[in-house]
């Protein structure tokens, strides 16, 4: 049975089939998983012919790559919102925050998040957008720290992605809600206490240079 249970269509406008293909393709990551993509599976989600997928990918990992690079978008739209102008000074809330945001980017949009970070799916080295889109990303994060004013900007922006990285697995995998059962509080409240300790943790403090250009 079809995920969305939708009879087969035919006619699309040239620009919409690509879209459709692609939601449908997500709607079946959703609901079964990344290993029950095909091409003709998503063609059948989409309620189109067999044939119409190739009109616009070639094969699954072109397919792929499109919600990857998709998801990379949606991902610094959401980290760029929740940080503030790029002007602006940062410190350790506004970490937080941008934790906060990529955990809920994962939470929202589960199947994006399967196939970002799985390049042997997606396949970046054969569709330049996925690293062009995920670089941006990171940039989001790399521009935070750099109003921080830390000494070591690249150490930090990475030390944070695998720090959202990782809360954002770990709820996904079920195993944040599992150990906030464990230790009687509920997964958000565990979220919510994991990222202020972040905050609190990491060093933020300006670098002499900083410092002493801010002081005069």
């Amino acid at each position: 049975m079809a995920v969305n249970g939708s009879r087969k269509r035919e006619t699309y406008h040239h620009g919409s089939l690509r879209e459709e293909l692609v939601d449908a393709c997500v709607r079946l990551i959703e609901a079964e998983g990344i290993g029950a993509v095909s091409l003709r599976r998503v063609a059948r989600e989409a309620g189109v012919s067999p044939g119409a997928p190739y009109h616009h990918f070639p094969d699954r990992a072109a397919l792929l790559s499109a919600i990857s690079a998709r998801g990379f978008e949606l991902l610094t739209q959401e980290l760029a919102v929740a940080v503030g102008p790029s002007t602006a000074a940062a410190g350790p809330d506004d970490v937080g925050r941008a934790v906060t945001a990529y955990v809920a980017f994962a939470r929202r949009r589960p199947a994006h998040f399967q196939v970002m970070f799985r390049p042997e799916l997606s396949e970046p080295e054969k569709h330049p957008a996925v690293q062009e889109a995920g670089d941006a990303a990171l940039k989001v994060l790399t521009d935070l720290v750099d109003r921080l004013g830390v000494s070591d900007p690249h150490a930090l922006g990475i030390t944070l992605w695998a720090l959202g990285h990782g809360l954002a697995a770990l709820t996904l995998d079920g195993v944040l809600a599992q150990k906030a059962v464990m230790w009687d509080t509920d997964q958000d409240d565990l979220l919510e206490r994991a990222v202020r300790q972040i905050g609190q943790t990491l060093d933020v403090r300006p670098s002499p240079a900083a410092a002493n250009s801010d002081g005069g």
